[in-house]
Formats: C-alpha cells, sequence, structure tokens
C-alpha cells in the first residue's frame, strides 16, 4: 500500500465514522447551511442543502481529494493527458467544448467547422430535398442526439427526426413508414463503423431505400465515426464522412460529430450554444474551490451515501417532460463508467424517471421503503409550452413538495401512518431550458463522474464488460456449436435460433 492509499484509507475512516445527525438537525445547526451547499452557476442552481453534508463531512472529502490528487487528475484531463490508462489514451471530449489540450481543441474546431459545411450543404439542397432524418447508431451515439434533440425542440425542426438505435426491426418499422426514402437522410453513428446492431440496421435502411427505386441510396447517407477508413470500405462518400477522434468514448460523444443530427435539426447556432454552456461548466470544474464545486460536491454526495451508508442505487427525476431522456442518458454515463472495480465498492446503480408520473409509482418506495435511496430531482423554472401557466406551476409544486415530504416524514399517532423522513434528495433548477443549461447540465454530470471515479480508484473511460457480450454474440452468430457454452444458453440457441 502506498502512502497515497494509506491516507485515502485514513480519510474514508473518518466520513464512515462521522457522526450522522438528522437533516432537521443539521439545518437547525447551521443558519448559513443553505448558503454553503447551494451553487449557482451557467444557468443552474444546485441544491445540495437537504443531503447529509456538513463541514465536517465536507472537509473529510476535501482531504480525500487532495490525497487521491483530484486536481492533478483533473489537469491532466484538461491538458490532454492519458488518463485513459487501460487504453493508453486520453479524454479528450472537454476539447470539443475548447477546453483543454491546444492541438485537441484546434482539431476538435477543423471538424466542427466540416460538420457545419455539411449541415450547411444539406439546408442548402445539395443532397436534394432532404426532409426526414434517420439517425442509426447504439449506445452514446444514441442516446445523446436524441436527448438534445427531444430536449430542444427537434419538433419544431424543418425536418423528421428519427433515432433508431435496438436491433429489433420492429424500431424500424416506424420511420420506414412514415417517411419518405427519396427525401430521407441516413446518419450511420457508430465509433468502429462496425458495431454489429448498427450496421445491419444500416443495411436494412440502404435496402429499404433501394426497394423504393432510390438509385444511389449511399448519396443520401452521412458517416458518423472514429474510424473514416471503414465508412469509406462501407460505401460512405468521402465528403460525407465526418470524423471524430478515437480519444472521444462513446458516451462523451454529443458534441463531436455524434451531435450531427442536432445540429441540423436544431440548427448550427443552438449547436454552438450547446458547447458554450459546456465550457461554461468546465471553467466552473476547473477553476471552483471543492467546497464551491457543483460537481465534485455532488460527487462527496453521491460517495457519502453509496460508501458509508451502502447505498447501492440513486435516483434522478426530471419534472420537464422535455427532460424525460436524462435519466436513460445518465444511466449509461454513470453505470458504463463507474461501473466496475476500483478502491472501492463500485458505484450507485442510476435509475429514475419523469415527475410527476414518478410519483404515482415509485415514490412510495422512496418515501418508506427500506432502502436508502439518494434522489435528485431536475427542473425548470421558465416554463416551455405555451398552456395554461398553471400546469408549470403544478409541475414545480409537486416537485419542491415531494424534496420536503422526504426530508419531513410524517408524525401520528397511528404507527402504520407515520415514517421517520430524513430521505436525502437535490434539486437542480434550471432558469430556462436552452442549448446552453442542457450544454452546462451535461457537462456536470460529465465532471461528477469523473470525480467521483477519481476518488474511488476507477478508470471511467473504459468499458471491459460490455465487449464480453459482444464476443460471445458474435460467436454464436458465426458457429455457435464451436462455443463452450453453459447449458443452459446451449439450449435456448437450440429452441429459438
Amino acid at each position: 500500500m502506498t502512502d497515497r492509499d494509506s491516507h485515502a484509507d485514513t480519510h474514508w475512516t473518518a466520513i464512515e465514522q462521522a457522526a450522522r445527525p438528522a437533516l432537521a438537525e443539521l439545518f437547525d445547526a447551521a443558519p448559513d447551511r443553505l448558503e454553503k451547499l447551494t451553487v449557482e452557476e451557467a444557468g443552474l442552481y444546485f441544491d445540495f442543502s437537504k443531503t447529509h453534508l456538513d463541514d465536517v463531512l465536507v472537509d473529510a472529502f476535501v482531504a480525500l481529494a487532495e490525497s487521491r490528487d483530484l486536481a492533478g487528475r483533473r489537469d491532466a484531463l484538461f491538458a490532454g493527458e492519458i488518463v485513459n490508462v487501460s487504453e493508453g489514451r486520453a479524454a479528450d471530449h472537454p476539447a470539443q467544448r475548447g477546453s483543454g489540450n491546444p492541438d485537441a481543441v484546434a482539431l476538435a474546431r477543423g471538424l466542427h467547422a466540416r460538420m457545419r459545411s455539411l449541415v450547411d450543404a444539406i439546408e442548402s439542397g445539395a443532397l436534394g430535398d432532404i426532409r426526414h432524418i434517420l439517425h442509426i447508431g447504439i449506445g452514446g451515439s444514441a442516446l445523446g442526439p436524441k436527448l438534445l434533440i427531444e430536449a430542444l425542440g427537434g419538433s419544431d425542426s424543418a425536418y423528421d427526426v428519427a433515432v433508431v438505435s435496438n436491433v429489433d426491426g420492429e424500431a424500424l418499422a416506424g420511420p420506414f413508414e412514415l417517411f419518405d426514402p427519396a427525401h430521407t437522410l441516413i446518419a450511420i453513428a457508430s465509433k468502429s463503423f462496425t458495431t454489429g446492431e448498427t450496421m445491419l440496421n444500416a443495411e436494412s435502411a440502404l435496402q429499404w431505400m433501394r426497394e423504393d427505386g432510390v438509385a444511389d441510396p449511399f448519396g443520401q447517407c452521412v458517416a458518423l465515426t472514429a474510424n473514416p477508413d471503414a465508412a469509406l470500405d462501407f460505401g460512405i462518400d468521402e465528403t460525407r464522412i465526418l470524423p471524430f477522434p478515437e480519444s472521444i468514448g462513446g458516451r462523451y460523444s454529443l458534441w463531436s460529430s455524434i451531435g450531427f443530427p442536432a445540429a441540423l435539426a436544431l440548427g448550427w447556432e443552438a449547436f454552438e450554444r450547446l458547447l458554450e454552456g459546456a465550457a461554461a461548466m468546465d471553467r466552473h470544474f476547473r477553476l471552483a474551490d471543492w467546497r464551491g464545486n457543483a460537481p465534485v460536491l455532488a460527487a462527496f454526495a453521491d460517495l457519502y451515501y453509496s460508501q458509508a451508508r451502502r447505498a447501492e442505487s440513486r435516483a434522478v427525476f426530471a419534472y420537464d417532460e422535455r427532460l424525460r431522456l436524462l435519466p436513460d442518458y445518465l444511466q449509461q454515463l454513470v453505470t458504463e463508467s463507474n461501473g466496475k472495480p476500483g478502491d472501492r465498492p463500485t458505484s450507485a446503480i442510476l435509475w429514475g424517471g419523469v415527475g410527476t408520473d414518478a410519483q404515482h409509482s415509485v415514490f412510495q418506495l422512496l418515501h418508506q421503503g427500506t432502502h436508502l435511496v439518494p434522489v435528485e430531482f431536475i427542473a425548470v423554472a421558465e416554463a416551455g409550452d405555451a398552456l395554461d401557466p398553471a400546469h408549470h406551476e403544478a409541475l414545480l409544486v409537486n416537485c419542491f413538495a415531494q424534496g420536503a415530504a422526504l426530508m419531513a416524514g410524517r408524525a401520528n399517532d397511528d404507527p402504520a401512518r407515520a415514517f421517520a423522513g430524513d430521505r436525502p434528495s437535490t434539486t437542480i433548477l434550471l432558469e430556462q431550458l436552452d442549448p446552453a443549461t442542457l450544454g452546462a447540465l451535461i457537462a456536470f454530470y460529465e465532471h461528477r463522474t469523473f470525480a467521483e471515479a477519481m476518488l474511488l480508484g476507477i478508470n471511467p473511460f473504459d468499458q471491459f464488460g460490455v465487449e464480453l457480450g459482444k464476443e460471445i454474440a458474435r460467436g454464436i452468430a458465426e458457429d455457435a456449436e464451436t462455443l463452450d457454452l453453459d447449458p443452459s444458453t446451449a439450449a435456448l440457441i437450440e429452441r429459438a435460433l
């Protein structure tokens, strides 16, 4: 064990053995608690005061961060140094926002300019009369663009947009029925351009075009990839290949050419403002003291509950219909990044949903269940619809009430109706939902995930567990009989394939 590891263990012990006053007691004991545990940055207001963080715990976590050299590792991330140690790579997603290694930033600007040129060409009609965009990808290559388009008003776009990720043919059936092949642009998003599900869906989409009489289906295709040679071999014209660096992981890629369908559907100005919002959060993460650093305070709270109180999950609820895909997006970001062994137990499982729907399904468990589940509420102060403002007011009232109820609990003479409360929650309130605030919000979660990983001794930028299932699937597809499979899997193959 190194001295650094020994010091980290000492700080973890202090965190685990710290006193555990109730939330109400913490508020009573510190009149300035709200001031200390709220942060306002880039159009977002973060309220951590309903977590059990206090001066003692924050001081212990700051000491832990220093012992784990969180500042040095953060600086290495932005300097473009090798932080993905298992694969010997940098993690250059901040460079896409203009924050980081100058060479990586210059490359990002050049690739963005190339993407903008193609967006301009499509808008001018150079690729024909495009009315529909069929984006094909999976994982981060689909979740990111779909989140952006749905959150920022893709329905107001000049284009109909469908994002297809599932290899189930039913996922393609809807767009095939609704779209006119002659007026459809296919965007194929795959970092390697060999992803099995994506390439099978792409082949089916091309065949759909051929069967409808499109003479040159590849003329209506765009490739978004870190392997342009493979896209060229597939048949995509070089002028319609939008590369991005190998040093950008799929779940961090929406800032790159993977964001092309959003840039086209929402307009280039919206995409630029998305990058600017993320850059503002990058600056905050780089420059703010740990005690006032929103991603780091959030990581402290996450780790307090997962490590000291053994909470195995945390829940995120978006109180805005436009953000209904955010819990899905964050689930991949967090669990694919930090769902692996480190120096401590794996980070908590992330799950969630949309308020107010979730209040009538899972909130009973959150209020009275025997599982401790820290809750995160995300809301937008300014309404985004043209309906009676009473709808948005009711939405916000419910959001704030749930946080208050989790903390307060209910006293009652009848024990069956009483519950203690003292359940932790965080609230993130956006001034409005626009490209800049959404960019800042997503970057906040990226940096929070990174900070948590560094304190747990995890590399958040690889995902070897995902690869094993892909390898077995390829083997089954090629020749299942040659594989040494367990009896259950062998029987399923024999029954169904």
